[in-house]
C-alpha cells in the first residue's frame, strides 16, 4: 500500500512538472529584437534569422552576439540603428538562439566556429564586432586551416574562450537536455528572477540600464520551443573553445581592438590587459561597465567603432 501510494505521488508530481513546463512555454512567435530588414540565411538545413539595415552599398559590419541562456542579436539594440547610418549592418541570431532554428542538437564550439566561418564568407572583407565567447569562434573561423576570407577590422567585446566548466560536464548537459526534468531545470535557470540576477551580477554595472521590457524579451526568447538545447552545451562547458586568443589575433592582418568593462569580474580587466599585451592589440576600457559596455554606454561605444573603422589605432584609454 505504501509503495502504491509512493508511486502514485511520484506520478502526480511528474504530472505537475509537465503541467508547469507547458504553462511556461511561449506560444507566441518571437518578434525581431532589432528593427530592419528581416532575412534568413540557410545553413546546413537550418534557417538562421538575421536583421540587416543601412545602405547595402555601405561598408559591411557584422555584429555577433555573445552566448548565454537568453542570447540574441538584441544584445546590439542600443547601437544597431545608429550604426546603420554609416554601415551596412548585419546581426544574426546564432543557431539555437533568438529567431533562428533551435533543433535539439549537441551544440559545440566547432559548430559555431563553422557557422561564423560560413556566414562571414557571404561578405567581402566585413568589419566584425563579436562579443564574449563568440569572439573565440570568430578568431577560430578566421585562422583555421584553409580559411579563404578576411575581415577589414575586428572589435572584440570582453573576448574569452571559456564560458563553462573545464573539463565539460556531460552529466550536466544531459540533465538539461532531458525531457520534463531538464526542461524544468532550465526553466529555473531562465526564470525572470534568474534573468534579473544574472543581468545585475555580471551583465550591467547599473541594473537600471536594463529595462523591464528587455528582460521580458529575454524571458520570451528563453522559453521558445527547444530553447534549452544550445544553452545546455554552454552551461556544461561544451561551447568552450580551444583557440588561443592571443595567437589568433597576432596572426591576423586586420586591426584588432579589444573592448572591456573595467568592473567585469567573470572575465576581469586583468585578462583584457594581458590579452592586449600578448596580442599587440589596442585595448579600450569603459569605466562603470561590466560585460556589456555597448549597451550601457552606446554613444561612447559608437565613437570607438567609428574611430577604429575610420582612423588609426590609439592606445588604451578610458571611454566613460
Amino acid at each position: 500500500m505504501k509503495l502504491r501510494t509512493l508511486f502514485g505521488s511520484a506520478i502526480a508530481g511528474l504530472g505537475g512538472i509537465v503541467a508547469v513546463n507547458r504553462r511556461l512555454r511561449s506560444t507566441a512567435d518571437l518578434p525581431p529584437a532589432l528593427d530592419g530588414r528581416q532575412e534568413t540565411f540557410r545553413w546546413r538545413g537550418l534557417d538562421v534569422a538575421y536583421t540587416e539595415a543601412g545602405d547595402a552599398e555601405a561598408p559591411d559590419l557584422v555584429l555577433l552576439h555573445g552566448i548565454n541562456a537568453a542570447g540574441s542579436s538584441g544584445e546590439f539594440r542600443e547601437i544597431f540603428d545608429a550604426l546603420a547610418d554609416d554601415y551596412h549592418v548585419i546581426a544574426p541570431d546564432l543557431p539555437g538562439f533568438g529567431r533562428s532554428d533551435r533543433p535539439p542538437l549537441s551544440y559545440s564550439s566547432t559548430l559555431y566556429t563553422e557557422f561564423v566561418d560560413d556566414f562571414l564568407a557571404e561578405f567581402d572583407s566585413p568589419a566584425v564586432v563579436a562579443s564574449s565567447l563568440t569572439a573565440a569562434y570568430t578568431l577560430g573561423a578566421l585562422t583555421e586551416a584553409g580559411a579563404d576570407h578576411a575581415v577589414s577590422d575586428l572589435l572584440l567585446i570582453c573576448p574569452t574562450a571559456i564560458g563553462g566548466p573545464q573539463p565539460p560536464k556531460g552529466w550536466l548537459r544531459e540533465l538539461i537536455r532531458a525531457p520534463v526534468v531538464g526542461e524544468a531545470f532550465f526553466n529555473l535557470i531562465a526564470s525572470k528572477p534568474s534573468i534579473r540576477y544574472f543581468n545585475a551580477d555580471h551583465g550591467y554595472y547599473d541594473p537600471t540600464n536594463v529595462t523591464e521590457e528587455w528582460q521580458d524579451y529575454e524571458w520570451e526568447t528563453a522559453h521558445q520551443p527547444n530553447a534549452r538545447f544550445a544553452p545546455a552545451s554552454f552551461i556544461s562547458g561544451y561551447l568552450n573553445s580551444d583557440v588561443d586568443l592571443a595567437d589568433a589575433i597576432r596572426s591576423l592582418e586586420a586591426p584588432t581592438t579589444i573592448l572591456w568593462g573595467r568592473d567585469a569580474d567573470i572575465t576581469p580587466l586583468s585578462d583584457g590587459r594581458e590579452l592586449a599585451d600578448e596580442a599587440d592589440a589596442t585595448l579600450v576600457v569603459f569605466d562603470r561597465a561590466l560585460l556589456l559596455p555597448h549597451v550601457e554606454f552606446p554613444a561612447e561605444f559608437l565613437e570607438v567603432v567609428n574611430d577604429r573603422l575610420d582612423a588609426d589605432a590609439t592606445t588604451e584609454r578610458p571611454a566613460d
